[in-house]
């Protein structure tokens, strides 16, 4: 068995935003050149998600609005008060992004069969930048034969 890791590097947009990864995924599937087995797709930072979901307008929208109402920002959080913290006096305050993040994931997992990544319809592979706007780095390593 093989294991071929890649990157994608990506700058994500204000606040909450989400980013397909599909493209890149496949790219790093195909020049893995593993036809079968397995790719782990994680994201390599706190205030991030890897989701698989629909990329569909409205649907992103109603993510962004929910997440919002379910962690609200301006709500009192330990790790926003940032004198308690050992921390750069800039440090956001972004505690509402870190408790998203645990909620969401930071990973997923993909089979692989015949050099296509076995996916719904309209499944897509996203990156959920909760924190925005950033400097994103995720993982994508292919597995298999």
């Amino acid at each position: 068995m093989k294991v071929i890791s890649s990157f994608i590097d990506l700058e994500t947009g204000n606040g909450i935003a989400l980013h397909d990864l599909m493209d890149g995924i496949k790219k790093a599937v195909f020049q893995s050149g593993i036809n079968n087995g397995f790719v782990t797709v994680t994201s390599q930072h706190t205030t991030t998600a890897i989701v698989i979901n629909e990329n569909e307008e409205r649907l992103v929208d109603d993510v962004k609005s929910f997440l919002t109402r379910l962690i609200p920002p301006a709500d009192k959080y330990l790790h926003n008060d940032i004198a308690l913290r050992d921390c750069p006096a800039d440090e956001p305050e972004n505690a509402h992004s870190h408790l998203a993040a645990m909620l969401l994931g930071s990973s997923e997992v993909i089979s692989l069969v015949d050099g296509e990544l076995i996916l719904g319809q309209y499944q897509s592979v996203m990156l959920y930048e909760l924190d925005g706007p950033r400097n994103r780095k995720v993982n994508v390593q292919v597995f298999g034969d």
